[in-house]
This record gives structure tokens, sequence and C-alpha cells, in this order.
């Protein structure tokens, strides 16, 4: 928003990420939102993936364009279209300044931008590219230097890739990854700041106090006031839970799994109230579906991502690692893994023998021992096409976290 004319509101479009579509680009309003002009298209290939303001003049506008679309298989992150944009009034007209010097020649991914509050000159972006990482123009875009090529800055460069200038400091920047992080010298070296979860996304700090920050991310949001060395709690009920599933204990007890926390079984009711410290982790992950024995409630299964499969006993928290096929996929294509496990692999009891349970991969496990041994008892249920089975990301990033591998076969409905 215009800082001064609250009517003036510009958007940056992505669009939809499943193919080509004409809904990108840059837009404005001058009517506070009733009515909108696109100002900036690239290609319906081509997003607007950041924009930001100078915050001295809103006349002057950068514009991150980050040529992106999803495959079932994959998330292919950079093309042609990829670059940035800078206008000098007010968006009426933008001159492309991904060719000026220093910056980084070849295929761009993702850009995150931003301006200095404390001088305006000062300009950073944070490029996805062969030759990528945090790129710095003192001189309002004319010129880069790139003053950080750390990998950690732009893993999972789709997921992240935003980075915000301090609004008194110049030499002070933060950037969102999987770990939030600040540099105190101009963007050349970065150290962890440490909110109290991981995979940030978002910040926001006071224009007249940079003490007082909203960072947020997967656990929801945290505040600073003393910059990043202290932060609230997350301890508001915010949780997104992936399944469910129940128990046959009496009272039944509630299962599930959390996004990007610990699964968590719990009373469905209690004498007195249900209480935070009646929920207990159930061993696997934030993904996983979890099934507990008919007969043994209290022991019971749970996945993850990376074909992670737990046994746990919930009276006496013993847990062990009962994964059918002991191979942690991360780094790797689908077709390098013998059997492929889906982010949400299937776990199930049979309803006719308590003794068996199914684990689902590319193919078929059964277990008639708690996980101590399994039998595939399926050939390959997946396509198995070998053209989805290659990198989870690309043409940049390849993305291989394990946790979208594909040519799966199996589901629970």
């Amino acid at each position: 928003m215009h800082p001064t004319n609250p009517e003036l509101v510009y958007v940056a479009a992505f669009g939809h990420v499943w193919g080509p579509n004409n809904e990108r680009g840059i837009y404005r309003s001058k009517d506070g939102g009733k009515n909108w002009q696109r100002i900036l298209f690239r290609d319906d290939s081509t997003g607007a993936a950041d924009l930001v303001m100078d915050p001295s003049n809103p006349n002057v506008l950068y514009a991150g364009f980050w040529q992106a679309h999803r495959k079932p298989w994959m998330l292919v992150s950079g093309g042609k279209g990829s670059g940035m944009f800078k206008s000098t009034d007010g968006g009426d007209t933008w001159t492309d300044i991904t060719k000026n010097s220093g910056l980084p020649s070849g295929l761009w991914g993702n850009i995150g931008m931003t301006v200095s509050g404390a001088n305006p000159r000062r300009v950073f972006a944070l490029i996805e590219a062969e030759q990528g990482g945090v790129y710095r123009s003192d001189d309002a875009g004319a010129t880069w230097t790139r003053v950080n090529d750390e990998r950690k800055l732009r893993q999972r460069a789709w997921y992240y890739s935003k980075i915000y200038a301090d609004p008194k400091n110049a030499d002070v920047v933060y950037a969102s990854n999987v770990n939030f992080q600040v540099s105190k010298d101009g963007g050349k070296t970065w150290s962890n700041l440490n909110p109290p979860h991981g995979d940030s996304h978002d910040l926001w700090i006071a224009p007249d106090d940079p003490a007082r920050m909203i960072e947020g991310d997967d656990g929801g949001a945290a505040v600073s006031v003393d910059t990043g060395k202290t932060w609230s709690a997350q301890d508001f009920a915010t949780a997104q839970f992936y399944h469910v599933t129940t128990t046959n204990h009496f009272p039944y007890q509630i299962c599930g799994a959390q996004q990007d926390n610990s699964t968590l079984c719990g009373p469905s009711r209690a004498r007195g109230g249900i209480t935070m410290d009646m929920w207990k982790d159930a061993g696997g992950g934030e993904s996983g579906f979890i099934a507990a024995l008919p007969d043994k409630p209290d022991i019971v299964f749970a996945g993850s991502y990376g074909g992670l499969l737990t046994r746990k006993d919930m009276r006496t928290g013993l847990e062990r690692d009962v994964n059918p096929w002991p191979l942690n996929p991360m780094g790797h294509d689908a077709k390098d893994a013998k059997f492929r496990m889906q982010w949400t692999f299937p776990i199930f009891v049979s309803p006719h023998d308590v003794k068996t349970i199914y684990v689902g991969s590319s193919v078929l496990f059964k277990t008639t021992n708690e996980g101590e041994s399994y039998t595939a008892i399926s050939p390959d249920l997946s396509r198995n096409d070998p053209r989805t089975l290659g990198a989870s990301g690309g043409p940049i990033t390849k993305d291989q976290t394990g946790v979208e591998t594909y040519g799966t076969g199996l589901r629970r409905e």
C-alpha cells in the first residue's frame, strides 16, 4: 500500500501453479481495491513473486518475477521469464534490470527483494540461480555484487527466498529459510536467530522500532521486542492435523499427526476437562498415519516422510524404528529407491487379524510380528513411469527432500 494514500494499492499476483494462465503479473488499484489494472505482465508462465516499495519514495518499486509451475511429481522452478524489474513512476512504466552489471547469467528461479529504509539506494535480492545467492546493490539497482553464496540461504528456494532489510540500519538484513537468519554486515555473513519453530516464511519489522518484529513460520507467529534475542511462545491453538484416528481405549483416545510438529494422542474426554499435558507424542512424524492395535491400544504405529515408521508403547514411552525398508531417500531421485514411500504412506491393521499390519509403498508390505520383519506381498503397484521418477525439483534446485517421492502406488482412502 502507498504509505500516505490508502486508495493506492499494488498486488504481486503469481497466478495458479498448474499451468499457463493470464492472471499473472503486477496489478494496481487507485480506488481502494474496487477496480484493478494490470501494469506489468511477463508471460502466461511467469508470475510475480515479490514486490517492494522504496520506503523513502513510494513511486519507486522493484518486482521479482518467477517462472514456475507444478507437476504432480516435481516443482519446476526457473525459466527465461524469471527476472527483476524497476519502476520510478508508481508502476506506469518498468525497466528490466535482470541483466544489469553483477547479476547472475543463465536461468533464474525464485526471487526475493528488499530496500533498506536507512539507505534507499541499498537494495538486496535473494536469487535462485546456478550462481545465485544474496546480491546487493548500492546504487538503486544499477549495479550489483554477490555478497553471499551459501546454500543455507537458498535451499528449497521455491519454498522460501524472502529477504527483509532493517528500516534503521543499512547493514542489517534478515532472510527466511529452514532457519530464520540475520546479517549485520550488509549481507556478507549470516547467523541463525532462534524463534520457537523452524521453516521461516515471513517477517514484519516495526518501521519506527526495528527491535520489534513478528516472524511467521510453520509453527505460527512469534513476537520479539529485542531484535530476535528472545521470542514469545507459540502456545496458541494453531495445530493443523493431517489425519486423525481413534483407539479402543475407554474413553477412546484421539491420535493424529500435526503439520511440521509431532504426532499426538490424547483423551476424547476427561474428568474436569482436557488439558494439554494429557496429550502425548505418539512417535512417527508430522505427515504420517497412525494405527493403534485394536487389542493392545497402547501400542501405536506412526509413520512419517522418508519411509519412517515407529512402534511406541504409550504406557512406557519406549519407541523404536520399524521401517519396512531402512533407507532415507533424501537426496535421491525416486528411481533410485527400491521401494518408494509416499509423504503420507498408509498404515492399517487388518480387521480380520489383529496381528497383521499392512504398510503401503510402491508395493504392499505385511508384518505379523509388530514390525520386526516384513514381507512384500505385491508387485510394484505404481505406473513406474521413468518420466515421473526423476528429481522432484529443477531445473536449478533439485529439491530432493524425499517428501515428494512419486510412483508410490498406494494411498489410504
